[in-house]
């Protein structure tokens, strides 16, 4: 689980429920992370609310500070903040996976560049 999680809102009450919701769906995104990278990972979330001519809406941001000066950050705008943060879950896993790939060299490789034949 990542210790580090920061939750505040702009113009939005923070509750009980979303705080929860929000620590087990984004703490468990340290699973993607290089093993060296897990422990001082710090997750700042702002829920801004945002009022819209067709009724409110949230803006739901979230940046990771990994070690090494690496932030991971994703945004989203929608009208229930519980299905935001399933959004913005799924747009950091893929950021993660792509930052693992890109500082472990060895994943790079391909799996059958043993079979490779020299002519």
């Amino acid at each position: 689980m990542i210790e580090k999680i920061d939750i505040s809102g702009s113009n939005y009450k923070i509750e009980e429920d979303f705080k929860k919701y929000a620590i087990k769906r984004i703490g468990k995104l340290d699973r993607y992370l290089p093993r060296g990278n897990k422990k001082d990972v710090v997750a700042k979330i702002v829920v801004t609310e945002v009022n819209r001519t067709h009724g409110n809406k949230y803006e739901i941001s979230i940046n990771m500070e990994i070690p090494g000066g690496k932030v991971i950050s994703a945004k989203d705008e929608c009208s229930n903040i519980f299905a935001g943060v399933d959004i913005i879950e799924a747009k950091l896993t893929g950021q993660i996976r792509r930052f693992k790939i890109e500082s472990n060299p060895h994943l790079r490789k391909s799996p059958f560049g043993f079979l490779k034949h020299n002519k």
